[in-house]
C-alpha cells in the first residue's frame, strides 16, 4: 500500500468521502483548503485523509475513511500515522479529531493511535445535518473532540 497526496487533476473519492463525513457541502468546504492523501492498494484508492489547517499551530483531521471490505485490517492506522508525519512535516504541534459519539469503533482507533478526549460538541450533528444519522444503532448527536500534541 503507497499513500500519497491526491493530485490537483484527479477527482476526490466521493464514495470514501462521503462514508466519513454524509455532508458534500461540508465535505467539499473542507477539501477546499485542506491537503488530502489517499491509499493506492493494487492501483486502486481504498483510504483517505485530509487534514484541515485550524490555525498556524493546530491542524485538523477533517475526514479519514476506508473502503469498507478493508476496514479493520490497518489501513486507517497507517492513514493516522501518515497525516501525524505530514503535519509534522507542516509543521503543526497540534493534531485535532473530531468523531460521533455513536462511532465506537473510531473512537477506539483515535485512542490507540494516541489521541486524548477533549471535549465534547454537544448536539453537533442535530445542529449541521438535517437528517437525523445513526451508527451502531445509536443517533449520532454530539461530537466527541480529540487531540494530539506531536
Amino acid at each position: 500500500m503507497i499513500i500519497t497526496p491526491l493530485r490537483k487533476d484527479v477527482h476526490p473519492p466521493w464514495d470514501l468521502l462521503l462514508l466519513a463525513d454524509p455532508s458534500e457541502d461540508m465535505v467539499s468546504a473542507y477539501l477546499k483548503g485542506g491537503y488530502c492523501y489517499v491509499a493506492e492498494l493494487d492501483n486502486s484508492v481504498v483510504g483517505i485523509i485530509v487534514l484541515f489547517p485550524k490555525s498556524k499551530v493546530i491542524i485538523e483531521i477533517k475526514n479519514i475513511a476506508v473502503s469498507e471490505y478493508l476496514q479493520g485490517k490497518g489501513i486507517g492506522s497507517k492513514l493516522i500515522k501518515h497525516g501525524i508525519e505530514a503535519a509534522k512535516e507542516k509543521g503543526f504541534n497540534t493534531v485535532e479529531i473530531g468523531t460521533g459519539n455513536s462511532s465506537i469503533s473510531q473512537l477506539a482507533l483515535y485512542q490507540k493511535a494516541g489521541f486524548r478526549i477533549i471535549g465534547i460538541d454537544h448536539d453537533f450533528f442535530v445542529r449541521h445535518y438535517p437528517e437525523p444519522l445513526y451508527e451502531n444503532g445509536i443517533q449520532c448527536r454530539d461530537m466527541i473532540r480529540l487531540s494530539m500534541q506531536i
